[in-house]
């Protein structure tokens, strides 16, 4: 699965199965086996967290990931894979720990502390590493590590094929402090999201800087291999032919010991997850909210289901260019005519998960921060939406709304294989009938619905989904901003754009917050954006697996995954 590296990505997909919705119906009678735990609302983590001194001291976690690496580098560009991600995580350096709410705390086996301030009118980050961290070649982690990984990252050299610079492009220089585990980055610009840098939450790890010092040790050093980490877990294997990754304990590492033997990473298809779960064969999988994997997974005894509101939701954009919805009362009208109760509902039927509307553009409930901008256009009330539409000038004629001759039709594209988009057109087509609208829904190549339709603006309305990391301020901008490359709707104002502007810029976390929700405040009113639903993580387990399970917002601790005695 391919992930973006920007903080807030778009994506066609979204696994949950419409047919199953309606087949699964919820039933408590799950073939005789564990009864799934049912989620309370904004669930933050479901990990069956437990004291790692209280784990029995070994054993193996088979672990099944959707794709086999092979470019082990995640800063380079074809690195960029969830698979990929999860692997090197438990092999290299994050300076931050995420935690539920999204915060991030320093990760001490790395991390002391950082800390930024202002000097000289430009922000300067100073972070004390700490001096025991060495990587397995007995190299230690030091600022020249930081200063190599923000110049390959940077963008000024374009023989790099690095994802999106998310912030090392502002960095102007970074220079030994004290000592050598003293590293002082100066930014040309001021950057709210500074901690996003070195984080696996971010999914940039902090490489060698052997490997990181010209483009083609970027590139190769790390394609097919894994030759350097720095991690309470070193690499004990690659298997080409079984598919696998075997991890196994450093001996050098300084922090906690690790409480697993091996933690094997089996390479395998989503549809082929739930047996080999059901069989044994792997003890934790992601169920990327897929109904059939939910049921199969929820029958295994010896199993559970765990489940965590995910950074990333679903939503309606509405296309501002559009002749028909160019109006912005227009396009507030049919924010006013979506029962997203229902929508919320439908979407996430079948998977044990308690729905929430979303009332947020860039925080999730479960998220520090998050508050409801929505106002009266988050309310459910068609009778105030046909009133908006007739003050529009779209007046109802027989079942349908006409303005000048023009009948309220409206493209609604959604891509092929996805049950998912074709439930939210059934049930819009209905909904919006209510009100005079109508839908002309056009079923369109998965591979061409951003590529042909979205982004040449060839459609009204269209469903997908956004795909997010625990930094708000700094992703905000390719989507929302009225240049922003993202910009599906080509909806906002300068005042949005001064907002997003602001919290991406804001050194102090709690006026960049306020900053994003004054933003997020201006997104509502610019309506061309509407947010239906948190999706939610979900994950199959062994019962006795503990601190590993529905994240969240939270990243893993790998030296503390083990088995409950």
């Amino acid at each position: 699965m391919k992930l973006s590296r920007v903080p807030l990505a778009l994506v066609a997909t979204v696994a949950v199965s419409a047919s199953a919705l309606t087949a699964c119906g919820g039933s408590d009678d799950n073939g005789g086996g564990a009864k799934p735990k049912q989620a309370p609302k904004t669930t933050a983590l479901d990990i069956n967290k437990t004291d790692p001194g209280q784990l029995t001291q070994g054993g193996t976690l088979n672990w099944a990931i959707d794709q086999f690496p092979v470019q082990f580098n995640a800063m380079e560009a074809d690195g960029n894979q969830a698979s990929t991600n999860v692997v090197v995580e438990a092999l290299l350096p994050s300076l931050w720990h995420s935690a539920p709410n999204g915060e991030q705390v320093p990760n001490k086996a790395f991390l002391l502390d950082a800390a930024s301030r202002t000097e000289g009118g430009k922000q300067v980050v100073t972070y004390h590493l700490n001096p025991k961290a060495k990587w397995s070649d007995g190299t230690p982690v030091t600022y020249r590590d930081l200063e190599a990984n923000v110049r390959a990252m940077s963008s000024k050299d374009e023989a790099y094929k690095a994802g999106a610079p998310a912030g090392y492009e502002d960095v102007s220089s970074v220079r030994r402090g004290k000592d050598d585990h003293e590293a002082v980055l100066t930014f040309g610009t001021p950057y709210a999201d500074w901690r996003a840098l070195f984080a696996a939450p971010n999914n940039t790890p902090l490489y060698p800087a052997k490997y990181m010092a010209d483009a083609k040790s970027f590139t190769t050093g790390y394609l097919n291999k894994i030759p350097v980490t720095s991690n309470a877990y070193k690499l004990g294997g690659i298997d080409r032919t079984a598919q696998t990754v075997t991890l196994v304990p450093d001996p050098a590492w300084w922090g906690d010991k690790p409480k697993l033997d091996k933690i094997v990473f089996h390479a395998m298809t989503t549809e082929s997850m739930p047996a080999a779960y059901a069989n044994g064969e792997i003890d934790y999988f992601d169920l990327n909210a897929g109904v059939a994997a939910y049921k199969q997974a929820s029958g295994v005894r010896t199993g559970e289901i765990r489940e965590a509101g995910g950074p990333n939701y679903r939503h309606l954009t509405f296309n501002g260019k559009s002749p028909k919805l160019s109006d912005p009362a227009v396009r507030k009208a049919l924010f006013k005519a979506t029962d997203r109760e229902t929508l919320v509902k439908s979407g996430v039927k079948g998977l044990g998960w308690e729905p929430v509307p979303l009332n947020n553009h860039f925080l999730v409930p479960n998220q520090t921060g998050y508050r409801n901008n929505s106002g009266d256009l988050g309310t459910y009330d068609p009778k105030a939406a046909g009133r908006m539409l007739d003050e529009a000038g779209w007046k109802l004629d027989g079942k349908i709304r006409k303005k000048d001759g023009a009948e309220l039709k409206l493209r609604f594209v959604i891509p092929t294989g996805q049950p998912a988009s074709k439930n939210e057109a059934t049930i819009l087509t209905q909904m919006w009938a209510q009100v005079g609208v109508q839908l002309d829904i056009r079923t369109v190549p998965v591979n061409d619905f951003f590529d042909k339709y979205l982004i040449p603006g060839e459609f009204d309305v269209a469903p997908y989904s956004f795909s997010r990391t625990p930094f708000s301020a700094s992703g905000s901008k390719n989507i929302y901003a009225t240049d922003g490359g993202n910009n599906i709707s080509k909806t906002g104002s300068a005042k949005q754009d001064e907002l997003l502007d602001k919290a991406g810029r804001a050194t102090d976390r709690t006026t960049s917050l306020e900053a994003v929700n004054e933003a997020d405040a201006e997104v509502w009113r610019s309506a061309g954006v509407l947010p239906t639903y948190q999706l939610p993580e979900i994950t199959a387990a062994k019962k006795n697996l503990a601190n590993l399970g529905a994240q969240g917002m939270a990243d893993i601790t790998y030296e503390w995954i083990g088995y409950t005695k």
